[in-house]
């Protein structure tokens, strides 16, 4: 041992000259390794020279004692201004009492050269041990490094210490790495895509890339209980992916290091404008942008996380008790197609998924349980993916695979696979726009693709969601009708973002506008998800307005319509601010959406009964009157007296087809068009208005087993009726048995004729169906509102759902003198709620009248 040389000045001199000759090398060639490589060597000729200094001029001295590199400096990766891991290993404790003081002086002298210098000394026992609350120490052992010192040691640490240490604790090292690696994704919102990622610690940075090669090494450690050959770690095609990431990454980093001018690895929005200039990364050709440049950070970024995952998930020896428990559990989903093992999905046969059907199908299969994809069913899906894109499926069959897909409530992370593997943008290619797509926007925090599968997955978030102010948002969840078409519509909203156009709302419309074509959804399908994107801004325009003055409620209602069309795009807009960044959507802001929702809710159901008249001025009349100028004035007839509610409830098309079915009732007194939609049957009647018409023709669909779902019931100023029934075959009488169609047609004609034994057939049909069971009980609520129309009482009726229920009800306020004026008809699981708007002798329901109802309904209903 000497003592404390004059080191100063030397070694000053010799670091900063080489630190600048690198930076400037680096400037010149943007080779990061280069740069990794000369800055490590440095550091290595620094701290060897001080050993021989202050600890031992001996080139293997002392005896007992050696110098060791860990971490990123172990595996020759010092960035210009990372920490410097040494350990300084000692035999046993004598040893570490007798180089107390020349250990302090190595370290000052680092230290005085402005080096971040982490030391660590340890005893060979000491390393032996693992320390629970600091996992990070042993996992820096894997890239231990021999510096200076008592070879020996090193030796017996590298040979004997490490290798026995990783086999006996590999469950808990990779357990202890899972954990550190998990809560360090979620402070990045477990996404790689940033919009200004930090590319050491964001998700598919460079320790990703480093956890990746632990989780190989000591799963290969503890199989060989030797040190493998890490060439031989991972698969020649991961291997590759993750040597590319690398070389860009290294590089990227080094850039941020030396912009910087700290240890700060930010790709702030100015370095990637600069990274981009430059051409850091090497990429061939040159990106032509930030915005480019960036797409290619994200690729490399999105390889090395997917392969960092998979090792995470497929080493099922060290996951804890439960969690085994909880995966052998999802084990048991397998299926005729599918394996399930430790939570990843395998395929029973390998080439299953060259039929799109089935390919497809295992995507539902994943959204539907929240699994994951095995690495080797991923790399059959790249294998697929060439002759998929010769004939890829489109039409209605690629709308029904992607409508399961949306609705299921792990729908978020089998599109962000999809997309990963580059299925998505094929299926969907008008998704390539926002495909790693950075916009600059202080407030938005993520690339837009993310953006969009963020706000689908925190729609499906809100079901499980305990957050008080989330519980409306939920129940307008449940209640939606078509929940696929507004999950459509978050990923398609900004697809023109990625377009240089003046209006992304207007650029989006187009992209979707070919989308949807392409998906062939129905003329009204497509124009409600029109109507979503469109709109998606208005709730946040409205919303700095004063939305408790009536005139702002109006207007914003106006634009919106329907009250489901509010459901809609009220959840659109919450799940749209909620997916910019995990504060944008404040308590404070969900509450200003909801009093909007609810307000402008009211005042869509106080209109209900503003009425129609042909000679009105609005755009819309004007746009059916376009269609048929030739009937304009019959036009103006028909429409004389319904409720403005029927216009918003039908498309122009629809209302022209009622129109000709009213003109057709010279012919026959009643009118009947069937037909089938995507979810239901869809039955819709025009004829003259009668008593008891609503209660015959609900009996008579009861009585062929058919479960209304949803009914509309509207009526002009001439008594003509337009009334639309909306339900489910769960016999598949109808799909089955074509003509069935026309017998059905036939029965209600007679019913309303008088023609046919109603009671009789009801009777048949509660016979078949004595032994249904209730699964929830749900008690009947009566209410009546006089404040919300102006011209007629409103009742609604929350009941349990039961066979005939509609018809029931409807015969009562029939036997009552009742008038429905308009009936909103809904059905959730078991509950039914119902609303009907009505009159008595042409004005509301005096408060006697409507005790006498009450009682009545209580009686029928037998509650």
């Amino acid at each position: 041992m000497t003592t404390a040389p004059k080191l100063g000045g030397g070694l000053r001199d010799l670091h900063s000259q080489t630190s600048t000759r690198i930076q400037e090398e680096f400037a010149a060639s943007g080779d990061g390794r280069r740069a990794l490589e000369q800055r490590t060597a440095l550091v290595d000729a620094i701290a060897i020279r001080l050993w021989q200094e202050i600890i031992s001029p001996h080139p293997n001295g002392p005896e007992g004692f050696a110098l060791v590199a860990l971490g990123g400096f172990g595996r020759r990766w010092l960035f210009p201004h990372s920490d410097i891991d040494l350990l300084f290993l000692h035999a046993n404790g004598d040893s570490e009492r007798s180089f107390k003081d020349p250990v302090r002086m190595l370290s000052q002298e680092l230290w005085d050269l402005r080096m971040r210098l982490s030391p660590t000394t340890r005893t060979l026992a000491e390393c032996d041990r693992l320390d629970a609350d600091n996992v990070e120490f042993t996992i820096s052992l894997l890239d231990c490094r021999y510096l200076a010192g008592d070879p020996r040691v090193f030796r017996r640490l590298h040979d004997e210490v490490v290798p026995k240490l990783v086999v006996r604790e590999s469950q808990s090292l990779v357990q202890g790495l899972a954990e550190v690696t998990r809560a360090r994704h979620g402070k990045f919102g477990n996404t790689v895509y940033h919009l200004e990622p930090n590319v050491k610690e964001t998700p598919g940075g460079l320790r990703d890339h480093n956890v990746a090669c632990w989780l190989a090494l000591i799963s290969a450690m503890h199989k060989l209980r030797d040190w493998p050959e890490r060439r031989t770690l991972l698969g020649e095609r991961a291997l590759k992916q993750l040597d590319e990431a690398l070389d860009f990454l290294i590089s990227v980093r080094c850039f941020l290091h030396f912009r910087h001018g700290r240890d700060d690895s930010t790709l702030t929005w100015e370095a990637q404008d600069e990274a981009a200039a430059r051409n850091i990364g090497g990429a061939q050709p040159a990106a032509p942008g930030a915005a480019q440049w960036m797409k290619l950070y994200f690729g490399h970024a999105r390889s090395v996380r997917r392969i960092a995952l998979q090792l995470l998930d497929e080493v099922p020896a060290a996951w804890s008790s439960l969690h085994r428990q909880f995966q052998n559990w999802r084990s048991r989903l397998s299926n005729a197609d599918f394996s399930v093992v430790d939570g990843l999905i395998y395929l029973r046969q390998s080439s299953a998924l060259q039929d799109p059907d089935v390919l497809l199908r295992m995507f539902h299969f994943l959204a539907h349980h929240g699994l994951k994809l095995s690495a080797t069913t991923e790399q059959k899906v790249e294998q697929v993916l060439p002759a998929l894109a010769a004939t890829p499926p489109r039409g209605a069959g690629l709308w029904l695979h992607l409508w399961e897909i949306l609705v299921q409530p792990h729908a978020a992370d089998a599109l962000r696979a999809m997309h990963s593997l580059r299925l998505l943008t094929l299926l969907l290619p008008e998704l390539e726009s926002i495909d790693c797509l950075v916009v600059r926007d202080f407030h938005h925090r993520f690339t837009v693709d993310e953006h969009s599968f963020l706000a689908i997955e925190n729609l499906h978030r809100l079901r499980q969601s305990q957050a008080e102010w989330d519980k409306g948002y939920r129940e307008i969840l449940e209640e939606l009708l078509q929940p696929e078409l507004l999950y459509l519509a978050l990923l398609l909203h900004d697809t023109g973002k990625g377009l240089a156009a003046e209006s992304h709302v207007d650029a989006s419309l187009e992209i979707a506008d070919r989308c949807l074509a392409r998906l062939d959804l129905d003329a009204e399908d497509r124009e409600t998800v029109r109507f979503l994107i469109r709109c998606h801004l208005e709730f946040s325009e409205a919303l700095r307005r004063d939305i408790f003055d009536p005139a702002t409620i109006r207007a914003f209602a106006e634009k919106i319509g329907t009250p489901e069309r509010l459901k809609m795009l009220c959840l659109l807009t919450y799940a749209d601010i909620k997916s910019v960044n995990l504060e944008a959507l404040t308590p404070w802001k969900a509450e200003n959406i909801w009093q909007l929702y609810i307000a402008t809710s009211a005042h869509l159901n106080r209109s209900l009964d503003e009425r129609v008249h042909g000679n009105g001025d609005g755009g819309y009349l004007a746009r059916l009157h376009s269609l048929a100028p030739s009937a304009t004035r019959k036009l103006k007839s028909f429409l004389e007296g319904f409720p403005k509610r029927y216009l918003q409830s039908y498309p122009p098309q629809a209302i022209l087809q009622h129109f000709n079915l009213a003109a057709a009732l010279g012919q026959e007194s009643v009118q009947l068009d069937l037909k089938r939609g995507r979810h239901w049957f869809e039955l819709t009647l025009v004829t003259k208005d009668r008593p008891r018409l609503f209660a015959s023709i609900t009996g008579a669909l009861a009585a062929w087993r058919m479960n209304i779902v949803k009914a509309n019931a509207f009526s002009n100023e001439a008594g003509t009726v337009v009334d639309t029934f909306y339900f489910t075959d769960p016999f598949r009488t109808l799909e089955l048995n074509l003509p069935e169609w026309d017998r059905l047609k036939r029965d209600i004609t007679a019913v309303l004729h008088g023609e046919a034994d109603l009671e009789r057939m009801l009777r048949d049909r509660l016979r078949g169906d004595k032994n249904g069971k209730v699964r929830v009980s749900v008690e009947t609520r009566i209410e009546f509102d006089d404040q919300s129309s102006s011209g007629s009482t409103l009742l609604q009726i929350v009941t349990q759902d039961r066979p005939g229920l509609l018809h029931r009800i409807a015969s009562c306020l029939a036997r009552e003198h009742c008038n429905i004026e308009i009936a909103l008809i809904d059905t959730e699981g078991q509950m039914a709620i119902d609303v009907f708007y009505l009159t008595a002798k042409k004005g509301k329901l005096a408060r006697e009248h409507q005790q006498r109802l009450e009682a009545a309904l209580h009686q029928d209903l037998g509650s």
